[in-house]
């Protein structure tokens, strides 16, 4: 069985094509790095993984994914190689993404970005309430969770 779940978060934003054939397919190429659980020996706790999602797959990852957020990934490994400017093989593998989610809230991978970093810096700064409400009146916590306000209800697990 080939298949490989990886999560990580993005190092770029994907780069897009798409396909000579009618109607084009597209073809998001990008790459995530994913934490090692243990620092290697040489010092490298980060492993690179290089992705390719077609079709509807690609156009989610064209829409919605940005360098820094953080995804789950499920695909397979294809390997394969190619010569070199000095003519050697080179071999090399890509993961063919065939599920793919976001996992972590959006507020949270916005914070991930260097404009988020400074603007929540700037927010440290000032007082901040745990809680905030939303335009549609829901109270959500700083992970944008809502709050379980009014429950007197027996929840349905212990």
């Amino acid at each position: 069985m080939n298949k490989i779940i990886l999560i990580g978060r993005l190092t770029a934003d994907p780069e897009i094509s798409y396909s000579q054939k009618e109607p084009p397919v597209t073809i998001a190429r990008y790459s995530i790095a994913v934490d090692k659980r243990q620092k290697r020996d040489d010092g490298i706790k980060v492993d690179y993984f290089r992705l390719v999602a077609l079709g509807r797959t690609g156009e989610f990852a064209e829409k919605y994914l940005r360098k820094g957020m953080k995804i789950a990934v499920v695909g397979h490994v294809q390997t394969g190689s190619y010569l070199n400017r000095d003519g050697v093989k080179m071999p090399f593998f890509e993961v063919f993404v065939e599920e793919q989610e976001f996992a972590e809230s959006k507020k949270a991978s916005e914070e991930t970005t260097p404009a988020a970093q400074q603007s929540s810096q700037s927010l440290a700064l000032h007082a901040r309430h745990d809680m905030d409400r939303r335009n549609d009146g829901y109270v959500v916590d700083r992970n944008g969770f809502m709050a379980l306000t009014d429950c007197d209800d027996d929840l349905p697990f212990n």
